[in-house]
């Protein structure tokens, strides 16, 4: 981070602050066009702090743009044995109530200009390919690299109506 500020000195700054406290949230997001939070939401379900924490925040600084990351497989959509696997890991085989589904239903219902990144399990892979999916569509792939995912996220900062009130999965598509 402290590269991007040295090479960026009037576009980054650096905030030391815990996203599960409103306030440090709230004051990090001030003068900001844009929220992108680069955590996925774990916290307890009944909670889901960090997702209400970066809504106040949207709210209270008047942004409408909000980018969230999350995990492929918040509505079932990966199909077959890594499909089952996955949800098997990641949401204790069941999704229901797990803190990423609830995480992503906030931001739906919060009226913000949201995007859901649905990210796979990533690698280092030196290259940017992938694929897009949608809130409705089958999740094809199980892997993207590092680099994938920051090129979604800088289309969307070039143009924030990509991927506007939508959850985006992205993946290798050869990487099944």
């Amino acid at each position: 981070m402290q590269s991007l500020k040295d090479h960026y000195p009037d576009r980054v700054t650096l905030v030391d602050g815990d996203i599960n406290n409103k306030q440090d949230v709230v004051d990090a997001a001030k003068g900001c066009d844009m929220i992108f939070s680069a955590v996925v939401d774990h916290d307890d379900a009944s909670n889901n702090r960090p997702t209400k924490n970066i809504i106040a925040a949207a709210e209270a600084n008047k942004i409408s743009r909000v980018i969230e990351t999350s995990l492929l497989g918040i509505y079932d959509e990966v199909p077959g044995k890594f499909g089952k696997w996955n949800r098997d890991f990641c949401f204790g085989g069941n999704l229901e109530g797990s803190s990423p589904v609830n995480a992503d239903q906030l931001l739906e219902d919060s009226g913000l200009d949201y995007t859901t990144l649905r990210l796979p399990w990533l690698n280092d892979r030196p290259e940017v390919k992938y694929s897009i999916t949608h809130r409705h569509d089958t999740y094809v792939g199980v892997s993207g690299s590092r680099q994938s995912m920051d090129d979604v996220v800088l289309k969307i900062v070039a143009d924030p109506t990509f991927g506007s009130r939508d959850s985006l999965g992205i993946t290798d598509p050869l990487s099944l």
